[in-house]
């Protein structure tokens, strides 16, 4: 597994569909994943430490794992068919470890909340890299883009 960290939040420039991208913490590996605009606005609000004055729902299932002595240990996007990323929760509570489906723009959301870090699976940047050599030009265009955006490309989100 690969520990990845969330870059930023972007938008496709040929679809307008938000896009979170992953990039490798101790690597040059770069993982673009098109989600929704209501999970990326979550993602968006977090990373820009805007607080609501009630729960949005990521906090709210923060706030019942901590409230069941649970954590989040970490997240993990393991696996990658038609393309669809899937990821998994491995919650740690004081009696067992549960793991739980998760679409993973979800999994991210409350990563970022709890501080858990973010996994990768090799086998899933493999296939992502494959995929993107079997996509016409313009989407190839798209990868060399995000893979050549840095930080501070990432203004504050319109999201």
């Amino acid at each position: 597994m690969v520990e990845m960290q969330v870059q930023g939040i972007t938008l496709d420039p040929m679809t307008n569909m938000p896009i979170v991208v992953l990039k490798g913490k101790d690597t040059n590996h770069v993982l673009p994943i098109w989600i929704g605009v209501f999970e990326a606005n979550a993602i968006a609000m977090q990373l820009e430490g805007i607080t609501r004055p009630r729960p949005m729902t990521h906090d709210l299932l923060t706030n019942i794992i901590t409230a069941l002595n649970g954590i989040v240990e970490y997240i993990h996007i393991n696996d990658l068919k038609d393309n669809t990323y899937y990821a998994e929760i491995s919650i740690k509570t004081d009696r067992k470890q549960v793991k739980v489906d998760s679409r993973p723009s979800d999994a991210i959301n409350l990563a970022l909340r709890s501080g858990a870090p973010i996994f990768v699976s090799e086998e899933v940047l493999e296939k992502s890299q494959m995929e993107s050599h079997h996509q016409d030009g313009k989407e190839e265009d798209l990868k060399d883009w995000l893979e050549s955006i840095k930080p501070e490309d990432f203004g504050r989100s319109s999201i």
